[in-house]
Order: structure tokens, then C-alpha cells, then sequence
């Protein structure tokens, strides 16, 4: 017997019928970093009977700032398999499925090969988060996608849009642009924040793994972000405007 206990509040909201939903749903969470993290546990949260995660990297001190799972005591561990423990510690019932591995444009199509009606974006880097779009969009997914969260501080000035009215962000900005050489100019809801980043903020990398600059970022702004995608799929799953 499913305990559903736990989920007093959330049927006192919403009503039995919207938690049945919820219960029934399958999310998929690309990304467990600073957005992607906290969209997952709030998933959890919720409800929802089926999810799975995917991501490949580990954790660094420099992840602390934002990161749900990264920890002093943790260091060189699994994001994906800590916030399965995690997740798993929130709903032991929760159906779920763990993917260590890294999100390469060569695996989205096999990553969004399932029954998972809904679909969160929590890629950080161009070319596979193009791909993923692309592809969810192709399958008739629901997908909400996260823009950037870095160089900001201002939480007030989160949004929720169709991708092709985002402005101020950069990140957007190059979304949108490859989208266009696509053939795709909107369609999906992007959460973004009109709060100007910061140009001081911007340093560049290496370019490994698809990612040539990174903003910097305070503790909540990437958890807002999170919060905020998952909502956009919680009120999808529910049919409450979004």
C-alpha cells in the first residue's frame, strides 16, 4: 500500500485527484547542478511517483556556493547517486531511475528514449542543451528549459516565457539564435531573469564538456531557478496554468 501520509499537505492544496496525478507522473531531470539539484528534490517533493536523473559529474569544492548535494565531507563524489540517496531519503517509493553519466548531444536521443511525459533543462552548456530541446520537442515532450542563473542576484526578476521572449540573457540569446538554425523559433517555456548580468561576473574555461564561460553565482539564485522549473512541470502535470 502506497503511503501517501506524508503528502497531507500537499492533497489539503491541491485535492486527491491532482495528487493522483502527480503519483502517476514520470519527470525527467537533465543536470543535478545548482538548478537542476533543486528541481529535482522539489519533484520529489511533490509527489511524483516516477522520476529520472541524469548527470556525470562530480563534486567540487567550488559547488558548495549552490549545489543541493555538494558538502565539505563529499568531494569527488557522485552528484546523480547523492541526490538518489537523497531523493530516495525524501519518498521511499519513488520509482526511480539514475544515469551517472555526462549529458553529450550523441546521447540525448537515447536519454529521452522513455515514457517520461515531462521533461526539465538543466543543461549549462549549448550544444547538448540544443540537442535536448530539439529532441523533446520532436517527441512532443513537455520540457521547461533553464536559461542563465549566473551573474545575478536579484530573485525578483525570474521569469517564466516562451523561449522566444526572453531578453536580457545571454545564454538565451545564444539559445535562441541555434534554435533558429533549426527551424525553431519557440514552442517551450524557458525560465530566465531579466536582472542584466553582471560583466565582471564572466570568466572563461577550458571548453571541456561543451562549456566555454560560466558566470559567477550566489547561494539561491540557481535554486530559484530550480524552484521555479519545477513548478512550470508540477502545474503542467496538475493543468494549472503556468
Amino acid at each position: 500500500m502506497t503511503d501517501t501520509a506524508w503528502l497531507s499537505r500537499t492533497e489539503l492544496l491541491l485535492g486527491r485527484q491532482n495528487l493522483e496525478k502527480l503519483m502517476s507522473a514520470h519527470v525527467l531531470v537533465l543536470g543535478m547542478g545548482g538548478v537542476g539539484s533543486f528541481a529535482a528534490e522539489f519533484i520529489a517533493r511533490s509527489g511524483a511517483g516516477r522520476m529520472t536523473i541524469v548527470d556525470g559529474d562530480i563534486i567540487d569544492p567550488s559547488n558548495r556556493n549552490r549545489q543541493l548535494p555538494a558538502l565539505a565531507t563529499n568531494h569527488g563524489q557522485s552528484k546523480v547517486q547523492l541526490m538518489a540517496e537523497r531523493l530516495q531519503a525524501i519518498n521511499p517509493e519513488l520509482q526511480l531511475r539514475v544515469v551517472n553519466e555526462f549529458i553529450r548531444p550523441e546521447a540525448i536521443a537515447r536519454l529521452l528514449d522513455t515514457d517520461a511525459q515531462y521533461v526539465i533543462d538543466a543543461i549549462d552548456s549549448i550544444t547538448p542543451k540544443i540537442t535536448c530541446i530539439q529532441t523533446a520537442l520532436q517527441k512532443g515532450m513537455t520540457i521547461v528549459s533553464s536559461m542563465g542563473a549566473g551573474g545575478r542576484l536579484d530573485p525578483a526578476q525570474i521569469t517564466v516565457a516562451d523561449i522566444s521572449k526572453t531578453y536580457n540573457c545571454p545564454f538565451a540569446q545564444q539559445v535562441r539564435k541555434q534554435l533558429k538554425g533549426l527551424g525553431i523559433r519557440k514552442g517551450f517555456k524557458a525560465v530566465f531573469s531579466a536582472e542584466q548580468p553582471g560583466k565582471e561576473a564572466l570568466m572563461h574555461t577550458d571548453g571541456s564538456n561543451f562549456k566555454k564561460s560560466a558566470y559567477g553565482t550566489i547561494s539561491y539564485l540557481p535554486a530559484m531557478f530550480g524552484a521555479t522549473a519545477a513548478s512550470v512541470v508540477i502545474r503542467s502535470i496538475i493543468d494549472e496554468p503556468a
